[in-house]
């Protein structure tokens, strides 16, 4: 499979998931932020898992631990706190961050070369997913901001992570395990802090039916596989398509306006992802 492939497919994670803030907002209970991560992680690692039917090796559980950790128990959490308490612009905007931060820990950690071009372009694209995203009237709620940057830190270290720490497994195993991983280690913590979740109508199933399948199971294998094959430096510059993702479905679904401003950082994002995946390529290849 040519490279652009694998570019293409790794790239449809992050479009796919621009879909969480409309699907939290709009169809789950209000108020369950890590219940819902719960249900979006375990499930889909469980039909994964009775796919693959690979079960990890004893060795692999303390990898896994910090793994479903980073990827899914720590950054969902943080995901969810971040939906609820801030306008997804703002949320999508602090999140953008976490670009910047895989380039350097990419570099403390893989030894990846740091070019201008993906910090100018990691840069850029914090810049353009505001124009895209963020309003006159946007709030700033203290504890959503700190669980955006919570959220973009720990997906940053996980991606890092998941490229060192390769397995002799598919990319569709590897993915089983880490969301079983993180779903476990959110288990606890969500029936500590939060009440039983309510009955949910035919719009929460579908909810969470559309986060667990197409938004965990089938996202992350493609997210994981393109890691292994191209870096995390390719990769992560794909991460900026998930808030453009996020405004297209306002405007198809919602109704939302689209003003001339963030036309601007629609060009602005969609430039940063082909300059920043040129960028982290011949980063990788000088390796």
């Amino acid at each position: 499979m040519s490279r652009w492939t694998d570019a293409v497919l790794a790239a449809l994670a992050p479009a796919i998931w621009g879909s969480t803030y409309i699907v939290t907002t709009e169809l789950l209970p209000e108020g369950y932020p890590v219940t819902a991560a719960v249900l979006r992680a375990l499930p889909a690692g469980l039909l994964l898992l009775l796919i693959t039917g690979k079960l990890p090796p004893v060795a692999w559980l303390p990898r896994l631990a910090v793994l479903g950790g980073l990827n899914f128990a720590l950054f969902w959490g943080a995901l969810f706190v971040a939906a609820y308490r801030l306008p997804g612009g703002v949320a999508a905007t602090l999140g953008a961050v976490q670009p910047l931060i895989v380039l350097v820990l990419a570099r403390l950690i893989l030894g990846t070369r740091l070019t201008a071009g993906g910090v100018a372009a990691a840069l850029a694209g914090i810049g353009g997913v505001a124009l895209l995203v963020i309003g006159p009237d946007a709030a700033l709620d203290p504890v959503g901001i700190v669980a955006a940057f919570i959220g973009a830190l720990s997906m940053a270290g996980g991606v890092v992570l998941t490229r060192a720490w390769q397995p002799d497994a598919s990319a569709l195993t590897f993915t089983a395990w880490q969301l079983v991983a993180g779903g476990l280690l959110l288990v606890p913590v969500a029936l500590l802090l939060e009440p039983p979740l309510p009955a949910i109508d035919a719009r929460g199933v579908a909810g969470f039916l559309w986060l667990g399948l197409p938004g965990a199971a089938i996202s992350y294998v493609l997210w994981f596989r393109g890691i292994a094959r191209l870096g995390p430096s390719v990769v992560t510059s794909f991460g900026f398509l998930s808030p453009l993702t996020a405004v297209v479905l306002g405007w198809a679904i919602l109704g939302e306006r689209l003003s001339l401003l963030q036309g601007t950082g629609a060009v602005i994002v969609l430039a940063c992802v082909w300059i920043g995946s040129r960028a982290g390529r011949r980063a990788a290849e000088v390796e």
